[in-house]
This record gives structure tokens, C-alpha cells and sequence, in this order.
């Protein structure tokens, strides 16, 4: 066993994450089949549950949240199209233009905060009327969380309510849904009825190695099972996988409020220093910016230290997890409040 003062604190993201003993154990003991014959009874179980988490009729594995993602662009708005969507938004910054090189359709930026959240009262300069010369607008994609930050329920409802009622589909990137859940106490069911489509990741903060559910109707998986296979996702035995997700839902998500309370330690602690400015704090996520010192050389002193994190959008980040403990924690604390610019 490592020495507690001596293991790194990886803050670098909450991907990082290692599975544990006992879902270890669920990957291992699990029951599987071939799930392109739709024999895999772990993966129909791990489906059913997101069926029964979102409220929409069918649920889909798939091996990303990018795959996800992608599926929704590709089916519901097409080839020619045009995607509402904010700018820091994962299917513009992190998944290398999958939208417009695979799903054919090119992303239109709508007003937003620095972090993400899309703005309703900006919404309305982007509808406009018919001509057979200018790509549709058939999709509005919406993020949460962004940036670690929830939306306001009400500026949500009213973003999903502008684009249902001017012949929009909405389509939910829900890849920490959960952070939001557990920080506002709106189910994911919630969220989930005021949009078409929603994924999100039983990986980052819910802990499993990999893989994504895909909800809507059961109109809409079945073509996105057949999508899934054309993009090479048609997986044999992934019940182990499956199985790992399974654990993670039925044990990972209320525990995601010590990663919350984590983080809003390591916030306190830098807002108490001379040198640390806070630009953007939410669920698991602070970034914060320096004065008196670069914040590459932060980020490389604290490494030396066995403090790993990045630098994200001109920001420091720092993200909680799983394999975040309150010990660590309480030994970052100490190095924050001892650090010389």
C-alpha cells in the first residue's frame, strides 16, 4: 500500500478515475452474451435502468459519450443542418468536429456565458424563416454540466421550451448530469422531460471505465442501434462493461456530493491566498487564475509536489473525484495556504 503522503492527488480530470474492488468484482461475475444479437442480459439490465433513470422509452449503450452525441446530431438534424449550441460546448471543443465531419451538419454558436450555459433572451435573433438556400435548424444541443456549473432550471426549461416551440429537437449532452442532479436535487428524469434525447457517462465522476447511455423514444434507438453498428460500435460481450456501469448507478451517484464538498474545500482555501483568484467554480470543478506567478509555473510546482492538474480556457482547473479523498484534501489545503508565489 502507498503511503497516504506520498500518493499523488490527480486533479487533472475526474476521467481519471479507477474502478474498485467491488465493481471490480460486478465486471468480473457478470453475465454476458453477444449484444449485437441483443443477447447481452447485463447490458439489457444496464439499459432498462436508464429507461427507468430518464423516463424516455428506450436506452441504448454505447461506448462514448462522443458516440452518443454524435447519433443525436446525426438523426435529428442531418445531413446540410445547422446545430444550436454554445461555443465551449463539448460537441465544438472536445470531439474533433465529429458533428461536421461525420454527422454532416455544421454547429451555429449562440449567445452564452464563458463557461457554457446558453442564453434564452439570445435565442430568438436565430429564428428565421424558411429559404431553400440557407441550412436547416432542425437540433438545439444543451450542456449540463458545463464547466462543473448547472444551469438554472428555469432558463433551462425556458431553452428547451423556445426550440420545442419553433419546430426544434432538443438534444441533451448530459455527460455529468448527475453533478447537476445531486447539486440542485432535480432527478435526472426532471431534466430529462423537457428534451428529446439526453446521454451521459457512467465513467468521470460515476467512476466505470467506460461507456455512455443513450435515452429517447424507442423510435428513435432504433435507429440509433443501427447508427451505433455503422460507426464500428457494435460490441460482442461488453456485458463486463456493462456490468461496471450497473455499479456505478446503483452506488456512485449520491457519494458525488463528497466530490462537491472536495471541491468547495480546495475553492475556500485559494479565495484565503494572496495569489489565487477563483474565475469559475461549480459541483466538482474550480478554476482559478494567479496573480504575482504564471499559472504554468503553478501548475509545475505543485506537480513537483504530487499535485497534478492542468490548464483549461486561460484557467487552472482542479477537479474532484472518486479517487479524491478527504484526506488528500486536507493535505492540499496545507500546500495552498503554505505556497510562496
Amino acid at each position: 500500500m502507498q503511503d497516504k503522503e506520498k500518493q499523488i492527488i490527480d486533479l487533472r480530470s475526474d476521467t481519471f478515475t479507477l474502478p474498485t474492488e467491488a465493481m471490480r468484482d460486478a465486471i468480473r461475475n457478470a453475465e454476458v452474451g453477444d449484444d449485437v444479437y441483443g443477447e447481452d442480459p447485463t447490458v439489457a439490465r444496464l439499459e432498462t435502468m436508464g429507461v427507468e433513470l430518464s423516463g424516455k422509452e428506450a436506452a441504448l449503450y454505447v461506448s462514448s459519450g462522443c458516440m452518443g452525441n454524435l447519433i443525436s446530431i446525426a438523426l435529428q438534424a442531418g445531413r446540410g443542418s445547422e446545430v444550436l449550441c454554445a461555443a465551449e460546448s463539448h460537441i465544438v471543443c472536445h470531439e474533433i468536429g465529429a458533428l461536421s465531419s461525420i454527422g454532416q451538419t455544421q454547429p451555429m454558436i449562440v449567445p452564452s456565458t464563458p463557461d457554457g450555459r446558453i442564453i434564452p433572451s439570445g435565442l430568438k435573433a436565430f429564428v428565421r424563416p424558411y429559404s431553400y438556400d440557407m441550412a436547416d435548424r432542425p437540433l438545439l444541443e444543451i450542456e449540463n454540466t458545463t464547466s462543473g456549473l448547472c444551469y438554472n432550471w428555469d432558463e433551462y426549461k425556458e431553452i428547451c421550451a423556445f426550440a420545442h416551440s419553433n419546430g426544434m429537437t432538443v438534444h441533451l449532452d448530459g455527460a455529468r448530469i448527475f453533478n447537476a442532479v445531486i447539486e440542485t436535487g432535480i432527478t435526472l428524469k426532471d431534466w430529462a422531460s423537457h428534451v428529446d434525447t439526453v446521454t451521459f457517462c457512467l465513467s468521470k465522476g460515476l467512476g466505470a471505465p467506460q461507456g455512455s447511455l443513450l435515452c429517447g423514444s424507442k423510435t428513435f434507438i432504433e435507429k440509433a442501434k443501427r447508427m451505433r453498428k455503422l460507426l464500428g460500435g457494435g460490441m460482442r460481450q461488453t456485458g463486463f462493461m456493462a456490468a461496471a456501469g450497473i455499479y456505478a448507478l446503483e452506488n456512485n451517484i449520491a457519494r458525488l456530493k463528497d466530490d462537491h464538498d472536495n471541491a468547495r474545500r480546495i475553492k475556500e482555501a485559494l479565495e484565503a491566498t494572496s495569489w489565487a483568484r477563483i474565475g469559475r467554480y461549480g459541483t466538482n470543478m474550480v478554476f482559478f487564475s494567479t496573480e504575482g506567478i504564471k499559472e504554468e509555473e503553478v501548475v509545475s510546482r505543485f506537480a513537483a509536489m504530487g499535485v497534478k492538474f492542468g490548464l483549461d480556457a486561460g484557467y487552472c482547473r482542479m477537479v474532484t473525484s472518486l479517487n479524491v479523498y478527504s484526506s488528500m484534501i486536507d493535505r492540499l489545503v496545507d500546500m495552498i495556504g503554505s505556497f510562496k508565489p
